[in-house]
């Protein structure tokens, strides 16, 4: 069968009168799209390598390299737009599953874009940061719902396990094995420094980390790796994980060239084989069957830690969440259909679930109908870009909200979207060891810092404009958001009104 060629979606554009052949491009690129041609003396460039990574392009010290998209285009078709046919000719070439990364590309609604916030100016005065107190501190899960008092009339005190946060931020689950050794110690350290807490996602807790227990989510997944009793003991809260927003419905897939000795080690599988999780949990089929895996995990660790279930924006995730509510769940995770991942068939991460927005708004609202919101906490995440994403979840619901790509962007990550193939040139998606050490954890840490650090003060600078002093008193607050852009189906369910209302 003949190959169909397919022209390179990106061109390395380079400047050879600036270039001065010092090949740092060729000693950096994973891809080896470059290379010097000892023959004529200059560099050359083979494009259909090429990912678009920025890798050369950032060490370039002369400035000598652009990569741009082709200008070469299929006769224009409006019912068949270029990526389309080409997707049809690699399958057709290989018969192989499409897989990407990071999350939804598509052009769907960003509803965080449609909706704005309200501020405060004269009746109900701004407050300001600077100068008064501003609470970001928050407890993530079951909460009293009334007071109660002992038989001497004294205030009963005694609270479930808790999440104690310095601010409504956490690093969502990402697996040591899908990101590197280095990766996931920037993670731990700046949660701890932080006072936050990152999630190991389903690869299990590598022994260096677990000196961060209190500051780390285990995970555990339908493939149960790594997971043993020091490993639920080590962290400060365990969460299973029924459900991805990139990928609903569907397990996980970590290939065999990732599981060296270190990752075999943590995931309790043998090295080089391929670790691939189940689509379901084999031992749940019912939420009388996830209640008693819940109190399984409890009883593993003396009812000491809070148990989060997480599970992907569908379009019954609010009866769902209704449901884990009462299974003795302390957190709800919802992720939404934007969130990144690893890896992940194209045509699911496309085309299935529910943006974040509308899920939290929709589960928020159910648990507040059935008088049971106090009853779990819920985290929201699937791409959040921002603070004001991080404000307006947290009004539409939110106790907190996961970030995972933010995360990775602050590492260094360029948005490549080729996580699967394990060749990251910045030392992020990967485990090979010669690009592995191009993050450096004391650096990406800091970074990481740097970002939860400069979002909290915008989040404070947000609730004085709206003269709220507390992330607690912003919770399910929808009247501080109008919505622009919506129609009255989305408005009803946001549960916003217009702007200029």
């Amino acid at each position: 069968m003949p190959v169909m060629f397919l022209y390179p979606e990106f061109e390395v554009s380079r400047n050879t009168d600036r270039c001065i052949l010092c090949r740092a491009c060729e000693r950096q690129c994973a891809n080896e799209v470059h290379s010097y041609d000892q023959d004529e003396g200059c560099m050359k460039s083979d494009e259909s390598r090429c990912v678009n990574c920025h890798r050369c392009v950032s060490i370039c010290p002369v400035r000598a390299l652009k990569i741009v998209r082709s200008n070469h285009t299929f006769r224009p078709n409006a019912n068949w737009p270029a990526d389309t046919i080409r997707d049809v000719y690699l399958q057709a070439g290989t018969g192989g599953v499409l897989l990407g990364s990071m999350g939804n590309p598509q052009e769907l609604p960003l509803y965080w874009n449609r909706l704005l916030i309200n501020a405060s100016q004269v009746t109900n005065p701004s407050i300001d940061p600077l100068r008064e107190p501003m609470e970001t501190k928050v407890t993530l899960g079951k909460k009293p719902a009334r007071i109660e008092r002992n038989p001497d009339g004294s205030l009963k005190t005694e609270m479930p396990p808790q999440i104690r946060l310095s601010t409504p931020i956490m690093f969502s689950g990402m697996s040591y094995g899908s990101i590197s050794y280095n990766a996931h110690e920037s993670l731990a350290r700046a949660a701890e420094t932080l006072g936050i807490m990152y999630n190991t996602g389903e690869g299990g807790l590598h022994e260096d980390f677990y000196k961060y227990g209190p500051h780390t989510i285990v995970q555990v997944a339908s493939g149960r790796f790594g997971v043993h009793k020091a490993y639920l003991e080590a962290g400060g809260a365990i969460e299973i994980k029924m459900g991805q927003g990139a990928k609903p419905g569907i397990g996980g897939h970590l290939p065999g060239k990732k599981i060296s000795a270190d990752i075999s080690a943590t995931r309790m599988i043998p090295e080089g084989s391929d670790a691939i999780s189940p689509a379901p949990h084999h031992d749940i089929y019912s939420i009388e069957d996830l209640r008693q895996l819940i109190y399984s995990l409890k009883e593993a660790v003396a009812y000491t830690k809070p148990v989060i279930v997480k599970i992907a924006a569908v379009h019954n995730v609010a009866a769902i969440a209704s449901g884990i509510a009462r299974s003795g769940a302390d957190i709800i995770a919802v992720d939404g259909f934007r969130g990144g991942t690893g890896a992940a068939p194209t045509r699911i991460r496309d085309n299935v679930g529910v943006p974040i927005e509308l899920a939290l708004a929709a589960v928020d609202e159910r648990l507040r109908q059935e008088g049971i919101r106090n009853e779990v906490s819920v985290i929201a995440g699937g791409s959040i870009h921002s603070s004001a994403d991080v404000v307006k979840a947290i009004a539409l619901g939110a106790d907190a909200v996961y970030i995972g790509t933010a995360a990775l962007l602050a590492l260094g990550c360029h948005l490549c979207r080729s996580c699967h193939a394990g060749k990251c040139n910045w030392g992020i998606a990967t485990q090979r060891e010669d690009l592995v050490k191009r993050l450096n954890p004391d650096v990406g840490y800091q970074r990481l810092v740097n970002l939860v650090t400069a979002w909290t003060h915008e989040i404070k600078e947000m609730m004085g404009g709206m003269g709220i002093n507390s992330i607690e008193a912003l919770k399910g607050n929808r009247l501080m958001l109008r919505g622009v852009g919506l129609n009255e189906k989305e408005l009803s369910i946001l549960g916003v009104k217009y702007a200029g209302e």
